[in-house]
């Protein structure tokens, strides 16, 4: 059970209120209301609500790489990345996934993943389709901007179907067209 309430000096705050005030204020933006009018409906400073999209904002980036596993709609999603000017794209099912690593020895796998880790620090934005683990653990990994698309709690022992709509969007949102 996480505990919502937080001691911090003289104050207890609550994550739920802030869960609550940043997702109305994401939700209010994204529907087209101005910083301003964010501000005077939720009665918080206009310059709050520009610091928070600052401290989340995603930066474009020239080049894309998608990584994902375990895909049911794997080659639905590869089809739509390639259509969508995707840099490099790594998708897996979950028999593909056991495959490779049942198909190489302890050496071979750690250089590959090695290997892939040198290469995703390449890419200006990297994109991860996977479970909520694997999404902070490669975010750790490569210490640098990470999009996460969440398809459940880890471990995922079964190929899960990803919303070719959503990939879209999220790859639209982040990769810049030239």
């Amino acid at each position: 059970m996480e505990v919502d309430l937080i001691r911090i000096g003289d104050k207890v705050v609550s994550k739920h209120k802030l869960d609550y005030v940043i997702n109305e204020i994401l939700r209010m933006r994204s529907a087209g209301l101005s910083q301003t009018d964010v501000a005077a409906r939720l009665g918080i400073d206009r310059t709050f609500v520009s610091r928070l999209e600052n401290l989340g904002e995603v930066r474009k980036g020239k080049s894309l790489a998608v990584i994902g596993f375990p895909i049911a709609n794997r080659e639905e999603i590869n089809t739509l990345l390639r259509e969508e000017g995707v840099d490099f794209i790594l998708l897996m099912s979950e028999s593909e996934r056991w495959d490779f690593v049942r198909d190489k020895s302890g050496i071979e796998l750690f250089n590959f993943i090695m290997e892939l880790t040198a290469r995703a620090h390449s890419f200006d934005q990297i994109v991860v389709i996977g479970s909520n683990k694997r999404i902070k653990i490669i975010r750790a990994a490569l210490d640098k901007e990470v999009v996460g698309l969440e398809i459940g709690d880890s471990p995922i022992r079964e190929d899960k179907y990803v919303d070719p709509a959503e990939v879209r969007a999220v790859v639209r949102a982040v990769k810049t067209r030239g």
